[in-house]
């Protein structure tokens, strides 16, 4: 851990702020505020607390904690995740503090990752690119074709891809781009790879080696686990967000306020405050933000700043849950998530989200009705019946390209889930739920570097950080143990200016050196990196 000297942020306001407004008599004042109790201000408070120095508070407008990492329970008992989550880390610093939240072995359920693609009637190991040779024979032939073609041009190419589809093009060629690449994608970032730049990719896309391919192909082999979540952990209880709710209870309550005492609804940069909806103003000298960063822009009023974020992209997600009366079935198995890059389904992803923790639906004594067969037809009886329970999250993807009617996707997505053979026509369906998210994902656009580049220094110009998913907009540093230390590094950052690893220097974070990383500090391990 960082050695972090005790140090205050306060000031005596110079003439200068007395002319342009800065001087207020807020309702409270801190040195650092913090808005948004997901895991980035989480972190930040987390980071802030442990140092004991400048004085600080987190607010938040949702009652409970976790913001895009937080966890919904339906009215039937079955819990969902406001997405795909799952916990694997990059960091021992991320690690050490979960683990402080939840502590005791039985907190948690740990797992492999057993994952699918689902295509041409087939389910083929993840990732897909490495095990083609599940797939019809035709369609292995298009993939290698693609492969070599794309290894002699990738040996003679000048110039690096400047797109996610040129990336997709030079490292497997056509056939893997036409089968898989592209309409997955499309189904998850609801705009073509031709719009997508390719600097985000890092560890997330696995480049296939032809040579491994072609080998599996001949003697019909398939290849084993790849990534950085290979392995992972499940909380017991509670679902993800049971995580977070754990961290914020580790948190003073004196400095936390949540819910409507705790919803920002202007932020005013000149005079350093915030006000909040119940009509306090809460000064402070540093503000680390973690909400959207077009929404920061608009309560700050600032029209420069709203003008630079209209070029930042993202697609909404619609979150999808279908309890399940039965035990669950032989073909559903210990799988965990699975990826639909086809047409027969709405969805791109589904989770086998009660495979997590056993506590993700109800005990199986509890009484539930029927609500509808799979195939849409009425249940012969509506009494409620116990269970055993099993279900399925599902996500959907939404933008001005890719349009969703909101009134029919429940429908459709049952359907999809029938069509995939995920669902028999005759599965009794007692619990649904859906919840859209107006922020999904933070595109990765031809356009994001351009904008980022002027947003984020102009912010920190006005003493705002703004950090997280949304703050920070670079969703390859936005799984929950990055956005976590987003929050950390921007306090250390303010605090004695220290380097933002996580921000800065994505690659080296996700780098070969993760294992290092958990041994030294990793500013330390950078700066020697950086030397040699």
């Amino acid at each position: 851990m960082l050695n972090v000297a005790r140090k205050t942020l306060n000031r005596v306001p110079s003439f200068q702020d007395i002319l342009e407004g800065r001087m207020t008599h807020p309702d409270i004042s801190v040195d650092v505020l913090v808005i948004g109790a997901g895991p980035t201000g989480l972190g930040a408070a987390k980071r802030l607390n442990q140092i004991n120095g400048p004085s600080w508070m987190i607010v938040d407008n949702n009652e409970v904690p976790g913001g895009l990492a937080s966890t919904d329970v339906t009215p039937e008992g079955f819990l969902y995740d406001v997405g795909g989550h799952v916990i694997f880390s990059h960091y021992k610093y991320f690690d050490d503090c979960i683990n402080e939240a939840l502590p005791k072995d039985d907190d948690w359920y740990s797992h492999q990752r057993i994952s699918y693609v689902r295509c041409k009637g087939q389910w083929v190991p993840y990732p897909f690119q490495n095990n083609i040779s599940m797939l019809p024979k035709e369609d292995q032939v298009k993939c290698i074709d693609g492969m070599i073609d794309a290894a002699l041009e990738a040996r003679v190419a000048n110039k690096k891809p400047t797109t996610f589809d040129e990336w997709i093009m030079r490292m497997m060629g056509e056939g893997l781009a036409n089968l898989f690449m592209r309409p997955y994608n499309y189904k998850v970032w609801a705009v073509p790879t031709t719009k997508m730049q390719c600097a985000w990719l890092g560890e997330r896309v696995a480049a296939p080696n032809v040579k491994a391919v072609t080998t599996n192909v001949i003697l019909n082999k398939t290849a084993g686990n790849w990534g950085p979540n290979a392995t992972f952990r499940f909380p017991a209880h509670g679902g993800t967000g049971g995580i977070w709710i754990a961290v914020a209870n580790t948190l003073p309550k004196e400095k936390t306020r949540f819910g409507e005492k705790g919803s920002v609804v202007k932020v005013n940069a000149n005079n350093r405050t915030v006000q909040l909806k119940d009509g306090t103003t809460v000064g402070y000298q540093k503000l680390i933000s973690t909400m959207a960063v077009d929404h920061l822009a608009e309560m700050m009023g600032d029209q420069e700043l709203i003008g630079l974020s209209k070029q930042l992209f993202y697609s909404s997600t619609h979150v999808i849950g279908i309890g399940v009366r039965g035990s669950r079935p032989e073909r559903i198995g210990d799988k965990c998530w699975l990826y639909f890059p086809e047409d027969d389904c709405p969805f791109y992803r589904a989770t086998i989200f009660s495979n997590y923790s056993p506590n993700n639906q109800p005990q199986a004594s509890k009484k539930l009705p029927t609500l509808q067969v799979a195939d849409g037809s009425k249940p012969k009886t509506t009494e409620p019946q116990e269970g055993p329970y099993w279900s399925i999250m599902l996500e959907v993807s939404e933008s001005s390209m890719k349009p969703v009617n909101h009134d029919t996707l429940l429908t459709e997505c049952i359907q999809g889930l029938v069509n995939t053979e995920m669902l028999r026509p005759t599965d009794e369906i007692v619990s649904t739920y859906h919840r859209r998210f107006d922020h999904g994902y933070p595109t990765p656009s031809l356009e994001r570097e351009g904008a980022l580049t002027q947003i984020l220094p102009k912010m920190q110009e006005k003493n705002i950080w703004t950090r997280g998913r949304f703050g920070s907009w670079r969703y390859e540093v936005g799984n929950q143990d990055h956005s976590f230390m987003l929050g950390v590094e921007a306090v250390d950052n303010i605090v004695n200016g220290a380097v933002e690893l996580t921000l800065n220097y994505p690659d080296f974070v996700n780098g070969r050196q993760n294992n290092e990383r958990r041994l030294v500090d990793g500013a330390q391990l950078f700066a020697k990196n950086k030397s040699q």
